[in-house]
């Protein structure tokens, strides 16, 4: 089998895309289309997946109205997610001591929280947290404390003039006291000074909790939900173009 190797950004016919192993698998491989998917691009991608010896493919959360083309090529529906957005406005700031910058030592604390806060599908390893601070331009990587370890912490990130939430997460013992709010409005406040008009965030549809949370803070639910979806490379060849 040929290695599976590390996370590529790449170009084909034009469109940019992400490929390489899921969470370190040398199997299964994630794909993330950055602009409308079309199916010559998709073709040519799962190709590029195929020669680097993975069986099976997930993709990132693709837009309801946009998975046509996966469909077409042998894709089914893993799972379902929310999206919400934000029009960064009347967010309450928070002290500048609620929070502080993530250092390289909170790293092995960070990955134990996120464990301990998502299930194993959407759990994130080193490479994944290192994927969501590094996913845009610029980002913002916090926690909260116990005045010792991290109790939580929050990933936003700002493209253009438009922030993502990318991750948060709260350590189960610590839950109810605030602290994803305090991440909240500390990543919101950052979006609003950097200029962004609006910032998105997505969440499982069985995540009922998080999606009360996200409401409470200005959020919105959007008129479509994200799909990810995944293939047997055995089976994703389709039907021949017309």
């Amino acid at each position: 089998m040929v290695s599976a190797g590390s996370a590529e950004l790449i170009a084909l016919e034009g469109q940019h895309l992400r490929l390489g192993p899921w969470r370190g698998s040398h199997d299964v491989a994630y794909l993330a289309l950055l602009g409308e998917p079309r199916r010559r691009v998709l073709e040519a991608a799962l190709e590029r997946v195929r020669a680097r010896g993975f069986s099976q493919v997930i993709t990132s959360a693709v837009a309801e109205p946009d998975i046509d083309p996966f469909v077409e090529l042998g894709f089914v529906e893993h799972e379902r997610l929310h999206l919400l957005a934000h029009d960064i406005s009347g967010v309450r700031p928070v002290s500048w001591r609620a929070t502080r910058r993530a250092r390289p030592a909170d790293r092995s604390d960070v990955l134990r929280i996120d464990r301990a806060a998502f299930e194993p599908f959407w759990q994130l390893d080193a490479e994944g947290l290192a994927d969501a601070i590094g996913a845009t331009p610029a980002s913002r990587y916090r926690v909260t404390t116990d005045g010792k370890r991290p109790t939580g912490y929050a990933v936003f990130g700002l493209a253009a003039r438009r922030g993502y939430l990318q991750r948060l997460a709260v350590d189960p013992d610590y839950t109810g006291r605030g602290l994803a709010s305090l991440l909240i409005r500390d990543g919101l406040n950052w979006l609003s000074h950097r200029g962004a008009t609006s910032a998105l965030v997505n969440t499982q549809i069985v995540n009922e909790r998080a999606l009360r949370v996200y409401l409470d803070h200005g959020f919105v639910l959007q008129p479509y939900q994200l799909v990810v979806l995944t293939a047997s490379l055995a089976d994703s060849r389709g039907a021949p173009t017309r």
